[in-house]
């Protein structure tokens, strides 16, 4: 018996949401926000503080980190010290922020692939470099594919070209996406050993946005980069929040951790000095009913994504063949090879998810978006009722279908 009703269908239109800002007819699953509800104790707790009627500056109490130091560690098994927390307005404010601060014009800030597009946004922004390091999808044969939805491959990182990007002396920050958006990728303990140690050798500081460590399969295992060692806690500065988990990233409400005093420093000076380290007036309380509420609604959450995401496995495997769904186990995002497309679209001069749009109405996100190495892919936003899910997806076979016949 289920309590919460992730088949519900909410109406969305007319609440100035970017995700729904369409045409009639028109289906959104591209941004990364979930139609879903939010846990009622959140709801609760923004309108018991809206019943005050006076919405003054707001500061951060013991209680918000707490509540991160609780969830950490009930939920993680690792210990973030109260001190090391800073309250941050969003995680890509924080990540802009740290690289103005902690790095000097035309330095290179280096990027596994496809990742987050906005990363290279705050990179490009501020006037840096970004170096892409392409993940490697490395297949395991027929036998190792199973109908239960388990993965027939999987991504990896090119060692050899990560070693010789990181010595390169004009490299000093690794933006690291924990577990990868949007492959899905649940980085273990011995691989996020090794890029911390690659990092360490070459001075290089890395930036951990562990946004959707939440939003795992539950057969996955998130490990926080900064709980794996000494030397990944010493070098590094993580971005968290309960924006993407629990569906509230309109709220402003996330935090930056560093168990290294300097580098904490470095980061309290910036954040303050861009003004995004102050909350609004529902930021706290949404982020601490989250942590203190949530864990059920999260658990029926993830198992309801995760069903979503085996539909689109198999559907695509039984009724779409000339794409791939490589999906790995964390987030509700899925990741589609679309690569046998490749040749009818370049003929077209056009973008695949774009002409998918145009004659279908389906709204997904190309993969070069993502960077180099996302170019032929496509991103599909799976955290929606499933009668969204089956139509976004029959729309997605007669996308492909129109692209195979017209170009």
């Amino acid at each position: 018996m289920h309590r919460y009703d992730f088949d519900k269908i909410i109406d969305r239109s007319g609440t100035n949401s970017l995700k729904w800002d369409i045409r009639e007819g028109e289906l959104p699953m591209w941004v990364a926000d979930m139609d879903f509800e939010t846990v009622p104790e959140i709801r609760e707790a923004i309108t018991e503080r809206a019943q005050n009627g006076i919405f003054g500056y707001s500061i951060v109490p013991d209680e918000w980190s707490e509540s991160y130091t609780d969830w950490w560690k009930r939920r993680h098994n690792f210990v973030i010290e109260k001190e090391w927390l800073i309250f941050c307005t969003g995680v890509v404010p924080a990540i802009s922020s740290i690289v103005r601060k902690l790095t000097t014009p035309a330095e290179k800030v280096m990027v596994f692939t496809p990742v987050y597009n906005i990363f290279f946004n705050s990179i490009l922004n501020n006037g840096r470099v970004p170096v892409e390091c392409p993940l490697k999808y490395v297949e395991h044969g027929e036998s190792a594919a199973d109908h239960n939805g388990a993965r027939d491959g999987h991504f990896e990182i090119d060692w050899e070209l990560f070693e010789k990007q990181a010595a390169d002396p004009q490299v000093s920050m690794l933006i690291f996406c924990n577990p990868q958006n949007p492959i899905g990728v649940v980085w273990d303990k011995e691989t996020l050993a090794r890029v911390g140690e690659i990092c360490a050798k070459h001075g290089i500081t890395v930036v951990s946005d562990e946004i959707h460590c939440d939003l795992i399969c539950p057969t996955g295992d998130y490990v926080p980069f900064a709980g794996v060692n000494e030397v990944n806690r010493d070098i590094s500065i993580t971005c968290i929040a309960p924006s993407k988990t629990f569906n509230i990233a309109g709220l402003c409400s996330a935090a930056v951790f560093a168990a290294n005093p300097v580098l904490r420093h470095k980061v309290w000076r910036g954040l303050n000095t861009d003004e995004v380290a102050e909350p609004n007036v529902f930021a706290v309380q949404a982020a601490v009913a989250a942590y203190k509420y949530g864990e059920e609604w999260l658990d029926e959450l993830r198992k309801y994504i995760g069903e979503n995401k085996q539909l689109v496995k198999e559907f695509i495997r039984d009724n779409i063949p000339e794409l791939r769904d490589v999906s790995e186990a964390a987030t509700y995002l899925s990741w589609i090879d679309a690569r046998k497309l490749a040749g009818i679209v370049e003929s077209s001069g056009d973008n695949l998810a774009k002409i998918i749009r145009r004659r279908t109405g389906l709204w997904i996100t190309d993969g070069s978006a993502y960077g180099k190495a996302g170019i032929g892919y496509l991103r599909m936003n799976v955290a929606c009722p499933r009668s969204y899910v089956e139509d976004g997806l029959s729309r997605l076979r007669r996308g492909v279908e129109a692209v195979k016949e017209n170009g």
